[in-house]
């Protein structure tokens, strides 16, 4: 019926694209007016644009001629000249939407458009990449439109450093990655200065391969740790006794990666764990034991699931976990709950602590932090609805320039792994010997290894791209297009990589009519990914830009995803046709098997995701009012008023609290006044004398109190400098902030992960932790008058003259933080007052 409708009225797509005709045919009529200008009368159109910004203008009424002037600069710096399909993607990201591009349709060249565009309003654009490696080839290519037109460009990749990361964020455009951004904006809150934050002003962000970064990477949130104090002493231990568990101890479900022991491993278990002097007595189930019993499990999951150079490899003595998405190393990365520690043991290395949550927030609400959101990549469709619903996203299919000019041949499937491995070098060879360049996909590093010994002994040279080499990625890539080059990657060649045929050298153009001639380069995928974008991401790598090329996968039953996730009766049923050995096996019942293992991975995927993000956007709400305080007190010199509210404030909650409304003077509790005055301030006060005089009401007695207190803080002022004070009182707000922020986050995590048990007495548990979440935050927020003041009121500073030290007499069980005033407007954005919305 579907796609009746769309026969009948065209998509939603198309019927967007017509909208854009007249814009493209102004934009193009520009062109001639733009071809005579000279450079520097190009190049001064920018001040001429922001001055018409300044005076009132749109950008949308500039972006017609903005658009022509880009795509002039194009032609002039890098021979680039944007076709009419490139200015219809710059207009769809500028409108706040996803373009969605088949791959080699130069993406790279749209996003100059709307990155142009939105910077001359003076708000920071970032574009944001998967990769180290396309953050800096994308800033220093395109790179050069930006700085002839005048713009600044940065950079920050995971080699960036720190002290560097400030000027690179300065910049007009910003290409970064999205691991680097999300956690420059955790680090941001950590900081104590304004002039050192990387985030000073909201803005634009163009997400490139925006479904795998707000789709795919948004299974795991950010997470920023700090050691804790927890010994490590017992992990050897631990893996010593897994290592005596058989096969039949335990069951393991690789579908989900979770490990569950059995009866009889149970009882096996509690006696090595007595022989060890671990347990006293009782059962793994006891609640003394709990944690044994966690950390036997995830010992268990160390050894059975998570494998050496699949999940992770091991460099300089250290666990760097690979992503499964890119098959990227990522380092300084860890496992939580213990499993890194325990792959840690496994591998014999140096056990370092358990992390504790300094400061974490998943994609989803940190992309949702931009004050306007665009992205591209080839393949968002099927996540339409994802993206409409999380980030109010709506995905446009852009037509290609060009016709795909790529034969993807049909799976071509075995019944075990050396089957596929022989068809695969069987093909190798013989389009090897016709000099066709050759890429084959593997889904890790493990698979790539054995393939590369596998043409080693047939002699075929060839080039080995994984996360065990990925400082050779760009040599690799720009030599994987020529004439016979055969190249064996993990998913780290997918993504944004252009493989050019011919290479990139003086020779290029002789090189490339070989490549074409004998068939463009052949993509080879020896195995299917988990989600279906990222098979047809290896896919397009080949038959870019119009050029020939060639795709096909070879699969074999004993494959990750159809062993996991394929149907149990599919091998029993093959195996009754009679199938020979190295046959092709070809059958309706396969294929549907495989969309459903994928279908499946993806749904489960979804789930995990809808989840994570139902959790944190609770956390989100407080984590929006934490980090707008801190920002504000970062950007505020003089914190006087402040501290002058809450002195006003907390005043007037004791006195409320012992003088209550309509109690006579006798009913007046002047001992707890007196007492919390003095554990506050630290003074003494006569508050039985003040409530025996005749006709003193509570006004009286709150202006009394405050006059002592002013006057004492005010002989704090004239004690030390103005400019001294106002320092300390503005690092010892912060850092209360950030020890109570910590505090609140460690409890959330163990709140977390108990909710769930709680399912078991019938209630929900994301209803429990939403409630339980908010009374901790409240409770946090509603102590802080009196901890703050007690902290400053008993303040001693002592300052030298070659460097500014404060010296704190506080109590280390403070916790203190701004307070927001129930009737000011709540900082989530909402409207409303605070103590009607996350005051309440």
């Amino acid at each position: 019926m579907l796609n009746f409708v769309n026969k009948l009225f065209g998509s939603a797509s198309k019927r967007q694209i017509k909208t854009y005709s007249k814009t493209i045919e102004s934009i193009n009529s520009f062109e001639e007016k733009l071809i005579n200008l000279s450079n520097q009368e190009l190049q001064d159109k920018t001040e001429y644009f922001k001055n018409l910004i300044k005076e009132g203008s749109a950008l949308d009424d500039l972006l017609i001629e903005v658009f022509a002037v880009v795509r002039e600069a194009s032609k002039r710096t890098l021979s680039l000249r944007h076709f009419d399909v490139q200015l219809i993607g710059g207009i769809i990201l500028h409108q706040g939407m996803i373009a969605e591009m088949k791959t080699g349709e130069g993406k790279t060249l749209v996003a100059t458009l709307a990155a142009y565009l939105n910077s001359l309003s003076g708000d920071p654009v970032h574009i944001v990449t998967v990769n180290d490696y396309l953050a800096d080839r994308d800033s220093h290519w395109m790179g050069e439109i930006y700085k002839f037109l005048g713009l600044t460009v940065g950079c920050v990749t995971s080699k960036t450093e720190e002290v560097d990361k400030v000027k690179q964020y300065n910049c007009d455009i910003i290409y970064a990655t999205n691991n680097e951004i999300g956690f420059d904006y955790l680090r941001d809150n950590l900081k104590n200065s304004y002039e050192s934050l990387c985030f000073k002003k909201e803005g634009f962000a163009i997400v490139d391969e925006v479904d795998s970064i707000l789709i795919d990477e948004a299974r795991t949130p950010l997470v920023i740790s700090g050691q804790s104090d927890n010994s490590v002493d017992i992990y050897p231990k631990i893996n010593s006794i897994v290592k005596f568990l058989k096969d039949e101890d335990f069951e393991i479900n690789e579908e989900s990666k979770s490990v569950l022991l059995s009866s009889n491993g149970m009882e096996v278990t509690e006696r090595l764990l007595l022989k060890n002097h671990l347990i006293k007595g009782g059962t793994l189930q006891d609640l003394d034991n709990m944690g044994l019993n966690h950390n036997i499990i995830q010992g268990l999951r160390a050894h059975h699931l998570f494998i050496r150079d699949k999940d992770y490899i091991i460099k300089d003595k250290s666990v760097v976990i690979i992503d499964d998405l890119s098959g990227r190393p990522m380092e300084g990365r860890r496992y939580g709950d213990g499993l890194h520690q325990a792959i840690e043991a496994k591998e014999g290395l140096v056990i370092q602590r358990e992390n504790q949550t300094i400061a974490s927030v998943t994609y989803q609400n940190f992309f949702r932090t931009y004050k306007k959101l665009s992205g591209m990549t080839g393949t968002a469709n099927t996540e339409a609805a994802e993206f409409e619903g999380i980030y109010n996203l709506q995905v446009v299919e852009i037509p290609p320039n060009l016709p795909v000019n790529r034969n993807d041949r049909e799976d071509q499937i075995y019944m075990t792994k050396k089957e596929k491995y022989d068809a695969v070098l069987q093909l190798v060879l013989e389009r090897h010997q016709i000099k066709q360049p050759i890429l084959i996909g593997t889904t890790s590093v493990d698979n790539s290894e054995i393939l590369s010994k596998l043409l080693l002994k047939n002699n075929i040279k060839h080039n080995v791209l994984n996360a065990k080499v990925h400082d050779q990625e760009a040599e690799t890539i720009l030599q994987a297009g020529m004439p016979g080059n055969v190249t064996i990657s993990t998913n780290m060649a997918g993504r944004g990589t252009d493989i050019k045929l011919g290479g990139d050298d003086d020779l290029s153009a002789k090189n490339k009519e070989i490549s074409i001639k004998a068939g463009g380069l052949l993509v080879i995928g020896t195995e299917r990914h988990e989600s279906r974008r990222i098979d047809n991401q290896l896919r397009g790598r080949s038959g870019r830009q119009g050029d020939i090329g060639e795709s096909v996968f070879f699969l074999s039953l004993e494959d990750d995803l159809m062993r996991i996730f394929g149907s149990k009766t599919l091998e029993n049923v093959l195996s009754k046709l009679g199938v020979k050995e190295g046959e092709v096996i070809t059958h309706s019942l396969i294929t549907k098997s495989l969309e459903r293992a994928q279908q499946k991975v993806e749904s489960h995927n979804y789930d995990i995701r809808k989840q994570i993000l139902k959790f944190d956007d609770i956390l989100n709400d407080q984590r929006k009012i934490i980090y707008k305080n801190r920002k504000e007190i970062l950007a505020t010199n003089d914190q006087s008023d402040i501290v002058q509210d809450i002195i006003i404030d907390f005043v007037s909650d004791i006195i409320l609290e012992c003088i209550p409304p309509k109690k006579y003077s006798h009913e007046w509790n002047a001992p707890l006044l007196q007492k919390k005055v003095k554990d506050t301030f630290f003074i003494n006060l006569p508050i039985e004398n003040w409530f025996n005089e005749d006709g003193v009401d509570e006004e009286e007695i709150k202006k009394r109190i405050l006059d002592q207190v002013n006057q004492k803080y005010e002989e704090k002022r004239n004690k030390y400098s103005k400019e001294l004070l106002a320092f300390a009182e503005k690092r010892v707000m912060l850092f209360h902030i950030d020890k109570n922020w910590r505090e609140h986050l460690a409890a959330m995590d163990t709140l977390r992960s108990s909710v769930n048990l709680r399912a078991m007495g019938g209630k929900d548990p994301f209803y429990e932790y939403k409630k339980e979440s908010f009374d901790y935050f409240n409770q946090m927020l509603s102590e802080q008058d009196e901890k703050v003041l007690k902290t400053l009121f008993n303040l001693e500073l002592i300052a030298s003259n070659e460097d500014r030290t404060v010296v704190k007499k506080i109590d280390p069980k403070n916790i203190v933080t701004k307070k927001i005033g129930r009737n000011e407007p709540c900082p989530c954005g909402s409207g409303k007052k605070y103590k009607t919305c996350h005051g309440n």
